[in-house]
């Protein structure tokens, strides 16, 4: 029996569309990403099982835990069709990568837009989610070093002025509140000086003052505001941002399209070998 040579071309059952290195690269891609994930599910779950059994679940909504939960599960879900579509070569798995990809990419693109054109409805969901963190102000450890984290970044305090802080309980400046903080404002937001031993109690009774007297104390300025200026004084830096987030999706897509495309040539190439190579004169 006659034996190809080593310098021969491969025959057609040995020939394949589907390019190892756009598979392979695809599989690393979409691995490098669900470890990610992986990573996030479980920083959240570890972050409720903690607070579970020393704060409230009142404030859900804004919870940076159940945040990273759901974009934790949602990005292994999607990652893991794309590792074991690519890796075995499955036209479904793939699809449903690239459909998940578009779709993601369309809602953030369509809410950054929406963004845009309702500012002013953004502007007010903003600041009603601000004020219900407020409220929340301690019923979450992770809320509050996020709000106390803000308010430090952007010297500000409160949503849209420092009396905003009269909405929590604690903070309330009513006369039969009996919390020791009543008419106080958090430590962040604080004016910080350069003094040797720090006022902690720089926010107490901030309430009960004037708005001139307090400003030399503390930040009366919202964050709303705050977060307004910053947004337009960093455009460029938000728009690379967003750029590096739209890269990973469109090179997904991009891979998948093309490895999508070479295995249905794959599939049309044996069915067409299989085809004749069982009726030769066909």
């Amino acid at each position: 029996m006659a034996r190809t040579s080593r310098g021969a071309p491969r025959s057609d059952r040995e020939f394949t569309f589907v390019s190892p290195a756009v598979k392979y690269l695809l599989f690393i891609f979409n691995f490098i990403f669900w470890i990610i994930s992986l990573v996030l599910v479980l920083i959240g779950v570890y972050a409720r099982i903690v607070k579970h059994a020393e704060t409230a679940l009142a404030c859900l909504a804004v919870d940076p835990a159940v945040m990273l939960l759901i974009v934790g599960v949602l990005m292994f879900i999607i990652t893991f069709c794309g590792c074991v579509g690519s890796l075995r070569e499955n036209l479904c798995l793939l699809q449903t990568f690239c459909i998940c990809l578009i779709v993601i990419f369309i809602l953030q693109l369509t809410a950054g837009v929406l963004g845009f054109i309702f500012s002013d409805k953004a502007r007010g969901k903003v600041t009603e989610v601000i004020n219900n963190a407020i409220v929340h102000y301690r019923d979450d450890i992770d809320l509050q070093n996020l709000i106390d984290f803000g308010q430090e970044e952007f010297d500000c305090c409160g949503a849209l002025r420092y009396l905003d802080w009269s909405q929590n309980m604690y903070f309330n400046c009513s006369k039969d509140n009996p919390s020791r903080e009543r008419c106080s404002v958090p430590f962040s937001c604080c004016i910080l000086r350069n003094d040797t031993v720090i006022n902690t109690m720089c926010g107490h009774n901030i309430q009960e003052l004037d708005y001139i007297e307090a400003g030399n104390r503390i930040h009366t300025n919202g964050c709303i505001d705050k977060i307004v200026d910053w947004i337009h004084s960093n455009l460029f830096l938000l728009g690379g941002i967003a750029l590096g987030l739209a890269i990973p999706q469109l090179a997904g897509m991009l891979l998948s399209q093309i490895l999508m495309n070479q295995i249905k040539d794959q599939i049309e190439l044996q069915n067409y070998n299989q085809k004749h190579s069982s009726d030769p004169w066909s």
